[in-house]
């Protein structure tokens, strides 16, 4: 059965302070109609400290404004590039929340990296490792980097975001489904590692058909405006952090 993004309960109806006094870190935050910005907003929007990741720093700004005019907790900024992150910079990033909040109670990776799609015939190393680093390998070791910090937090969660045909491969989708297949693992392993005295949640959500710039990539002909927006999948986000539910991995 191909994983999807879990719904929740009928009747859901997030409290407006559901994130209050909460830290959470929004990777891939700085692309409007982003997955990871709809995200940001959601979380900021019920009280939650975002913590706003991205490379592109005026774009991330432009974010942080937007929540700043809204009247929602002020967020904070920490860049950070997938591509050239040692495990150094992976370590100095989560030291940098630790200084700053003292506290961590979710990550939520938007971030990821995608090509055109093509034949396996067609992919060399280094779209191989593009893939492979910013789908897999980074949020991973910065999910390893912050989980002192995640394992004195009272339930918290990990959100790893997937893709449709990382559970169901298809052809030309490469290294991208690989990669988003691997979180499927990840989540898994890490969740079986926990604990009963480790109350962090680990998901892995698939959200489906939806307006995001990935999609406009990989769907070029395809009218936004048929599909439902990233803004329409908060609540779903909002019930995965909602410590009162604990939705388990295995409805993912």
């Amino acid at each position: 059965m191909t994983p999807t993004c879990p719904a929740p309960p009928p009747d859901y109806l997030p409290a407006k302070n559901l994130l209050e006094n909460r830290v959470i870190l929004v990777t891939g935050a700085s692309q409007s109609h982003s997955l990871g910005k709809a995200a940001a907003m959601a979380f900021a929007a019920h009280g939650a400290t975002v913590i706003l990741q991205g490379r592109d720093i005026p774009k991330l700004e432009a974010v942080y404004d937007e929540i700043v005019a809204m009247g929602y907790p002020q967020p904070a900024i920490l860049p950070l590039d997938y591509l050239t992150a040692t495990q150094a910079d992976l370590d100095g990033f989560a030291e940098t929340i630790h200084t700053t909040f003292a506290r961590l109670d979710g990550i939520f990776h938007g971030a990821s990296y995608f090509s055109p799609l093509m034949p396996l015939e067609l992919q060399n190393l280094a779209a191989w490792q593009k893939h492979l680093t910013v789908n897999l390998a980074v949020p991973v070791a910065l999910t390893k980097a912050c989980l002192p910090l995640l394992k004195r937090a009272a339930n918290a969660a990990v959100i790893f975001l997937s893709e449709t045909h990382a559970a169901t491969p298809t052809a030309f989708w490469g290294p991208f489904a690989v990669a988003k297949g691997a979180l499927h693992c990840v989540t898994t392993i890490w969740q079986a590692e926990m604990t009963a005295a480790e109350q962090i949640r680990f998901h892995v959500v698939v959200p489906g058909p939806i307006a995001s710039p990935m999609r406009h990539k990989s769907h070029p002909g395809e009218l936004a405006t048929t599909l439902p927006t990233t803004a329409s999948l908060a609540g779903h986000f909002l019930y995965l952090l909602d410590s009162q539910y604990h939705p388990s991995s295995r409805d993912i």
